[in-house]
């Protein structure tokens, strides 16, 4: 369960807003219907995603859900979004999911249903209005409230979004109702002592059969991850789907996300992190203890934390990486959101890491990145104020290429160009401030590949601190 964020946004005041409310008859109270931006869907007959959002809270999450319009829409176009809410906030703006969404690029119109009862699924307006958006934007709240519309039209509808290239995505609940299998809450939320000392807790439910994303199956979403501290309910979530046969192979995935973080999900299946933190929890075998009445045992679940920028391959889910954390008697290790990852493995075909090696800061003394295999991560650090570091990198026709490199807090501000073979500047990103992340997309649009360089310039301080910059395709 969350609380649906709530926020009002300046930026609307400068948007067309046309809004419309729509009664339908229900048992426990209408729906409502309000419409910002276009009063028209955008006509068009190809869509390049799908692709997901999956939030830590309800709040839009301006640089994924970017992310995740730019992917749909090809760079090109504006798209519609349909926002999905079981209650209305109690105060503040009545639409703040729509506020956010009309304030980024590519968006024609963002229109938020608030439906009360399981009926409204079959609410003829609410699925006209999704089977012609390009993207499905569930709102915080009560997931169970959502699991209620599995079976109806609704459901159908979303998936038409999805099967047509478009995306679903949500924060809070909506980042739970987005997993194969659902934490659902319908009984009540559970803690993680309640669920590690039991978990067959009568809080403890699931729905499952509803939505199953490409590239994301076997995967329980839970939501406020640290702040709250749900690692240990994940953890017995895991453990419970893989003794109940949830999910195949005997192996269950948690995706615990963090507040004010998002993972966004590509066609591909890697998910990029934007925000703070987020985790990845694989339990791979029976629990040695999971029943009714008793506490949990399950030793080594294997944990990948993701900080800003880091990707995690949901299609070739990685062996490496990760740290190793058990449950004993229903007491958990300690450092569970903390831990020094295995990395003694090599991803089939090669590496996808590369560290600097000085001197580095010409084009023709680059470091040659162009056999990493993707998603690859470049790692370095601005050793004086005047370091450049070059990465020679090989992009190929209609490759869209993400970079996104993490500066470590308060170490120094870094600047990131990409240049053509020439050493002409394409893009750069040049955000104020020491620590300031740095983040670039360039889709290439000429036939065959090309050589490019990606070049770091300390701008202000200097540092051993290692930066990371993280390159993905799609």
């Amino acid at each position: 369960m969350g609380t649906r964020f709530k926020h009002a946004s300046a930026a609307v005041a400068l948007l067309t807003l046309a809004a419309t409310l729509t009664s339908t008859a229900s048992a426990q109270a209408a729906a409502t219907r309000v419409r910002s931006g276009s009063g028209s869907d955008v006509s068009r007959t190809s869509w390049q995603g799908p692709a997901f959002t999956m939030n830590g809270d309800g709040k839009i999450i301006p640089g994924s859900m970017s992310a995740a319009i730019d992917a749909i829409r090809g760079g090109t176009g504006s798209l519609d979004v349909v926002v999905l809410a079981g209650s209305a906030p109690t105060s503040g703006s009545a639409t703040p999911e729509c506020d956010a969404a009309m304030a980024l690029p590519g968006v024609n119109s963002c229109t938020t249903w608030t439906l009360t009862a399981a009926a409204d699924g079959n609410n003829s307006q609410v699925n006209t209005d999704v089977r012609n958006a390009e993207f499905v934007y569930f709102a915080g709240g009560d997931q169970c409230r959502y699991a209620a519309w599995k079976g109806t039209a609704l459901e159908t509808s979303v998936e038409s979004v999805v099967a047509k290239g478009g995306g679903s995505g949500g924060g809070s609940a909506g980042h739970h109702i987005n997993s194969p299998v659902v934490y659902d809450a319908c009984k009540g939320s559970v803690t993680s002592p309640e669920a590690l000392a039991n978990p067959y807790d009568s809080y403890i439910t699931f729905t499952t059969g509803m939505f199953d994303w490409a590239n994301y199956g076997g995967v329980i979403n839970d939501s406020h991850f640290t702040t709250r501290d749900r690692m240990g309910r994940t953890m017995a979530f895991v453990a419970r789907a893989i003794k109940d046969g949830r999910t195949s192979g005997g192996k269950a995935w948690g995706v615990g996300v963090e507040e004010g973080s998002s993972l966004f999900l590509d066609k591909n299946g890697t998910a990029t992190l934007y925000g703070k933190e987020a985790f990845v929890v694989l339990g791979d075998h029976q629990p040695e203890q999971a029943s009714s009445g008793k506490p949990l045992t399950f030793s080594n679940y294997k944990i990948w934390r993701l900080g800003p920028g880091q990707t995690y391959d949901f299609k070739n889910r990685p062996t490496c990486g990760y740290y190793l954390r058990s449950v004993t008697s229903g007491v958990a290790d300690p450092n569970l959101y903390t831990g020094t990852p295995q990395t003694s493995c090599t991803p089939p075909g090669g590496t996808n890491t590369l560290a600097e090696t000085e001197a580095n800061d010409t084009r023709a003394t680059a470091d040659d990145a162009g056999a990493l295999t993707y998603p690859a991560s470049l790692t370095g650090s601005m050793k004086s104020t005047t370091d450049r570091d070059y990465f020679r990198v090989s992009f190929s026709a209609g490759e869209r290429v993400s970079i996104q490199c993490a500066i470590p807090d308060g170490a120094y501000d870094a600047d990131l160009y990409l240049l053509d073979s020439g050493g002409s500047t394409i893009d750069r990103s040049v955000n104020d401030g020491v620590g300031a992340d740095e983040n670039l997309t360039f889709t290439r649009t000429a036939a065959g590949s090309g050589t490019y360089y990606l070049e770091l310039d300390a701008y202000q301080s200097s540092g051993s601190s290692p930066y990371t910059c993280t390159l993905t395709k799609s």
